[in-house]
């Protein structure tokens, strides 16, 4: 069985730095992708999907010290859904994707190009999940 995502797209917001009750980093941050076709009139439509990113460990602080809002970046991870009750009881998901590589693509501004893997991947720890709404940030394609 094969659970792989491969995504280009760009950052909506700076990486977001928490610590799991052991120490581990865990970066989150949303990716925005697009898909871009032509109608029956001949009109442009452009429709964008946002995917959460988690990232941990040493991909984590490389993604917090090199990644911000507007990045284009390619990342390689698996797909996870996580449920969980919020504090009035109301069950909740999200869908994310678990980063094992990532990589920069943007050539503008960057002293140096970083590439990142992580072989060894810690199951999912419960942790505090965003919203669950589309961000309103406005990210250039």
């Amino acid at each position: 069985m094969v659970n792989k995502a491969l995504l280009i797209g760009r950052l909506g917001a700076d990486p977001e730095v928490r610590y799991t009750p052991d120490g581990t980093m865990v970066a989150n941050f949303r990716l925005a992708t697009d898909l871009q076709w032509k109608d029956k009139n001949g009109e442009k439509i452009q429709r964008t999907e946002w995917h959460r990113i988690v990232a941990y460990g040493k991909l984590a602080e490389i993604c917090s010290n090199y990644l911000s809002k507007g990045k284009l970046i390619f990342i390689e991870g698996r797909i996870q859904t996580r449920s969980w009750e919020d504090k009035d009881g109301v069950k909740r998901s999200t869908t994310e994707i678990v980063a094992s590589n990532m990589q920069m693509l943007d050539s503008k501004g960057q002293t140096r190009s970083q590439d990142a893997a992580v072989d060894d991947q810690p199951p999912a720890s419960p942790g505090s999940p965003g919203s669950e709404s589309a961000p309103d940030d406005d990210v250039p394609f």
